[in-house]
């Protein structure tokens, strides 16, 4: 039987930039949808889709912050987005909705990282709360303006190699710990991929999740210097060492590949990095790449879907 996590030998791989995934591809007369799309990996992947055609909405907790980051890139607006805010989402999506406009692209780009244990939302941990409660709250109240061909990506990483879903604890009550939160939120993003994936296909809406690589980028925000030099990702003046790691351009480059590749038609519920469809991996300790068989099972991308719709009041499918 044939594994769907096979590479597709794109042709790409970690050198690639967004720019260079674009080339040749003409996105003009399509919406893309990017939260988080002014800063780090989603300020890249605004301009490379931009600068392939298409017209693309940045949504930002700071709209101010957004439009200046993204002074001088062309065909690109910018609303006001919190994914921590369960009513900002809301208003959000609403107002996207009401414009009467249909997006082709949706992706799920922004994030918090391994941040001291906040609760936003219902009590939800904040990061879970924001990195999938919050994009699957979007995705399903965007879903009357998500055009019939759409993709959707959403940002994953190795990160979920560190923890599978904590059924038994899954906004930590009985303890925090900043990478078991982060991962389990980048599990969840992969399981909500998969099962939108399933949904979506009705409507012929197809969609990935991605590891977009090691990237120096604001997501590091609430690690000090000691913790990234320990880690071996920086030195004592703050330059990137680690060899697993891309430049900005280069970690964009799997999320535009997930939008818009033609290899990737009639595919979707993939895990993909490197520009390319990822290869499983489940050994027992963390890796840089592959994906873990708990990230991309079915059956709990279904049960996460009942659980996030439960803790939302929100599905789109019901």
């Amino acid at each position: 039987m044939h594994d769907p996590q096979t590479p597709l030998n794109s042709g790409f791989g970690f050198h690639s930039t967004a720019a260079g995934v674009l080339a040749g591809i003409d996105l003009s007369g399509k919406l893309a949808i990017v939260t988080g799309g002014h800063s780090g990996l989603g300020l890249e992947t605004t301009k490379a889709l931009a600068g392939a055609g298409a017209r693309v909405l940045v949504l930002a907790r700071n709209p101010e912050a957004a439009r200046k980051a993204l002074d001088g890139v062309p065909k690109v607006e910018v609303d006001q987005l919190d994914l921590a805010d369960p009513a900002s989402v809301r208003a959000c999506a609403e107002r996207f909705v009401a414009g009467g406009r249909q997006a082709g692209i949706v992706i799920c780009n922004a994030a918090v990282m391994a941040n001291p244990e906040t609760r936003v939302g219902d009590g939800w941990e904040s990061q879970f709360g924001t990195n999938h409660l919050g994009h699957y709250a979007l995705v399903n109240l965007l879903w009357p303006a998500i055009a019939p061909g759409a993709r959707v990506v959403s940002l994953s990483s190795r990160g979920h190699h560190f923890s599978p879903m904590r059924w038994d604890d899954v906004q930590f009550t009985t303890g925090y710990d900043k990478w078991l939160a982060y991962g389990q939120s980048k599990t969840a993003i992969a399981l909500f991929a998969k099962q939108l994936d399933t949904l979506g296909q009705a409507k012929g809406v197809r969609a990935f999740s991605v590891h977009p690589g090691s990237i120096y980028t604001p997501l590091q925000r609430h690690m000090s210097m000691e913790e990234l030099t320990s880690l071996g990702w920086l030195n004592d003046k703050g330059e990137v060492i680690d060899p697993n790691f891309k430049t900005p351009p280069q970690g964009a480059a799997t999320t535009v590949w997930a939008a818009t590749s033609p290899l990737l038609a009639g595919k979707g519920g993939l895990y993909c990095e490197n520009c390319d469809v990822a290869v499983r991996d489940n050994t027992p300790t963390p890796t840089e790449t592959g994906v873990r068989d708990y990230a991309i099972d079915p059956a709990l991308a279904k049960c996460l879907w009942t659980l996030s719709a439960g803790l939302t009041g929100i599905d789109a499918f019901a």
